[in-house]
């Protein structure tokens, strides 16, 4: 882990602590809504209105529990120096993650309709059944709050010297939210002082022979991964694109294509499910930006700086909408990935320049753990290139409502490449269905096949 990771994941924290906020305002104005006339069952407008918000909720709360679990692994990784700002980060989502589901509980534990309606599975956005009660279990759990006490010890011992990190955006912001949230955690040994809690802890204990700080973090990870189950993805596992098939799919990318990625074991895969989930628009290297005449465009101008320092190693680079928000990065991101497919579009350079220059003014917007496709003041990673190409050179896009929202999946532009619709495939690296990149015809069959071995359920009419 290094300094940059430690503030992309300061901006993601701040961004969810932001987006629950708001999902709590929404959530009171529809419970004030849906008090007024409740005939003992979910209308359709109410049901739609709750499956919106447990989507929403899931898929905000994975984001911060995959950075929690990240700190906790890159832990060893992490320089003397930025352990403290490690640790604010990893406490603020923590934090946030308790905050949420204890409001998310004591909202619907007393409607037995509406919980019944949070326990319900959305298989299209990967969330299982029961996911409110396994809340709730967690949040009345000792082991949990013996794994919080740890972070809640660590922060009351080190405040002077964490306070005195947090000097600047987005650190400062991150301290803000500690300092909003952590009496609302409130964590002490006689909250949970029984036979069963002392037990635990003496394994815990013995496990963790580690100091303070490693404690404080592994409690972190395991106080997150409790508030929905302890089974998420294989640990450890790094995601990445080898060496030599970068070498063969460099060369065979241009300005303006669509990389769409896989990560076998991610807990969000950004965040639909499907054996395809996320995507993001290439933009090249600084001299193809400037080719196409890019350099002086308004849009790119004030960012020209950003992107040529964003990695000093890799000179190729994307805008892409990860958890931090939608950010000019290096190859380096989209290549962190188990498989990778190359989606070109089907248009005139000018095309793809106006197209590129369109999508880089959403550059440094929020994600939008709402997947509102209506509002463009936060963006997932295929809104990206919905909002790039909509309407350049004839493009059209159609999309799916899934749980209340319009959405466009990085399934939905492959299944128009496929099908000649403004884009066409170009390569795709699938290890688990053909170890090498293929490309022409050979690259459609791969990609079929995995389209076929991850097919997901039904759409509603």
């Amino acid at each position: 882990m290094n300094p940059e990771q430690i503030i992309d994941g300061a901006r993601t924290v701040v961004g969810v602590g932001e987006h629950f906020q708001r999902l709590q305002r929404l959530v009171d104005e529809k419970l004030i809504l849906f008090a007024a006339d409740e005939p003992g069952y979910c209308t359709p407008t109410e049901d739609e209105e709750v499956r919106h918000l447990l989507v929403s909720y899931w898929q905000s709360r994975n984001a911060l529990v995959e950075l929690v679990s990240q700190f906790h692994a890159d832990t060893t990784a992490l320089a003397d120096a930025w352990r403290p700002a490690g640790f604010l980060v990893a406490y603020a989502g923590a934090l946030c993650l308790v905050d949420a589901a204890r409001f998310l509980r004591e909202a619907f534990r007393h409607r037995p309709i509406f919980r019944a309606k949070l326990n319900e599975p959305e298989p299209q956005f990967g969330i299982p059944n029961g996911t409110f009660d396994t809340i709730q279990r967690s949040l009345t759990s000792p082991v949990h709050a013996w794994h919080l006490y740890h972070a809640a010890r660590y922060f009351d011992q080190h405040q002077a010297s964490l306070r005195a990190v947090a000097g600047e955006d987005p650190l400062a912001s991150v301290l803000d939210l500690i300092d909003r949230l952590r009496h609302h955690l409130q964590v002490r040994l006689d909250q949970y002082a029984v036979q069963r809690a002392r037990d635990r802890a003496t394994q815990l204990a013995t496990k963790m022979r580690r100091d303070l700080f490693g404690r404080a973090l592994y409690g972190l990870q395991r106080a997150a991964s409790r508030l929905i189950s302890d089974r998420y993805t294989v640990r450890y596992h790094c995601p990445a694109i080898p060496p030599q098939i970068i070498a063969r799919l460099t060369p065979l990318l241009e300005p303006g294509d669509v990389l769409i990625t896989r990560k076998d074991h991610a807990l969000t895969n950004y965040f639909l499910p499907g054996y395809w989930p996320h995507a993001a628009l290439y933009l090249g290297t600084a001299e193809q930006l400037d080719g196409l005449g890019l350099a002086e465009h308004a849009n790119l101008k004030p960012r020209w700086r950003r992107l040529l320092d964003c990695d000093p190693h890799q000179p190729r680079r994307v805008v892409e909408a990860l958890k931090d928000g939608v950010w000019i990065r290096s190859t380096a991101s989209p290549f962190a990935s188990d498989a990778l497919l190359v989606l070109r579009p089907r248009l005139a350079s000018a095309e793809i320049a106006a197209a590129i220059a369109r999508g880089l003014f959403h550059e440094g917007k929020p994600y939008d753990f709402d997947f509102d496709f209506t509002r463009s003041d936060r963006l997932v990673c295929t809104e990206v290139v919905y909002r790039s190409y909509e309407g350049i050179g004839g493009v059209s896009f159609r999309l799916t409502r899934r749980a209340g929202r319009l959405t466009l999946s990085a399934e939905d532009l492959i299944a128009m490449a496929l099908a000649r619709e403004h884009f066409e495939p170009v390569a795709v690296y699938a290890p688990a269905h053909e170890n090498e990149v293929q490309t022409g015809s050979a690259a459609e069959a791969v990609i079929r096949r995995t389209l076929a071995s991850c097919t997901p359920p039904p759409r509603p009419g």
